[in-house]
């Protein structure tokens, strides 16, 4: 076991009360040097739109849960950033900031916002391809990030289609869209969970979502430390078999998230507690 020890030169001159200083100082180097760098997430809720061209409703809810996410990813072990209402600039600045700072072993990012497939929209209701956050991120534009797991949770809209919770049986036929064509430039050692399948709606009200409510019930329990597929394949099973939307219009309506992952090993990114204090 080795040893790390200090030394303090005192001159007759010195005082005691700058001595003091001196040491508590060096111990919280020393203790800054000694703590495992801690995983980062980053959490971005857009829910006023006031600038944006068309009318877009307020997403009380949003803002009312992230408050709840920031403090359970806390007690994870993640130093967690909150961050609202942002342009599609300011969300790609708030990556390139990630992309020079020093990691744990894993990065989270949440996004909560109005949607359409393959997109996200920033304060002002413009539409900020997805495909731009994770490129940031790559090991071509990241290097030094290749090793580190990074996962998104996304809550947003991905079209106007209603899931109306039936089974039906249809003949194999091609896609209207290419729905998929933007999951191949997801970069190794990324995953991504969607609130919705492509082209559906996803579920809200002046509370919480169905997607983030199932994601924070799983941070707040023992089921954090299951391994990120089984960790999302439960959350999708929550949120398609226990959740329906309320209300006379939209009642009865369903939601099933859905991921997509290019993990190169199993990962659990909630195992951790917090074990000390800043």
């Amino acid at each position: 076991m080795s040893v790390v020890t200090f030394s303090f030169l005192f001159s007759p001159s010195s005082t005691s009360s700058n001595a003091l200083r001196n040491i508590e100082s060096n111990l919280r180097s020393f203790r800054s040097m000694a703590r495992p760098k801690r995983n980062r997430a980053v959490i971005i809720v857009n829910y006023q739109f006031f600038q944006a061209e068309e009318e877009l409703n307020r997403r009380e809810g949003a803002k009312k849960e992230a408050d709840k996410l920031f403090k359970a990813l806390s007690k994870c072990n993640y130093d967690v950033k909150l961050f609202w209402d942002l342009t599609a600039e300011e969300i790609e600045a708030v990556y390139e900031q990630e992309s020079q700072a020093l990691h744990g072993k894993y990065f989270v990012s949440i996004l909560s916002s109005h949607g359409e497939e393959g997109s996200i929209m920033d304060s002002r209701g413009q539409a900020l391809k997805l495909t731009r956050i994770y490129k940031i991120l790559s090991p071509e534009r990241c290097p030094h990030l290749a090793a580190t797991p990074k996962i998104f949770f996304i809550q947003a809209c991905r079209g106007e289609r209603f899931d109306d919770g039936i089974q039906v049986e249809t003949d194999s036929s091609a896609p209207e869209e290419d729905y998929f064509s933007h999951y191949l430039s997801i970069p190794e050692n990324t995953a991504v969970m969607f609130s919705c399948c492509p082209g559906y709606v996803s579920f809200s009200n002046q509370l919480e979502s169905m997607f983030l409510k199932a994601l924070l019930d799983v941070l707040e329990g023992e089921k954090r430390k299951l391994k990120v597929t089984t960790l999302m394949t439960w959350i999708n099973w929550k949120v398609a078999f226990l959740c329906q939307a309320k209300g006379s219009k939209y009642k009865g309506k369903k939601e099933m998230p859905c991921f997509v992952t290019n993990m190169v090993e199993e990962v659990y990114p909630f195992k951790e507690d917090r074990e000390y204090s800043d």
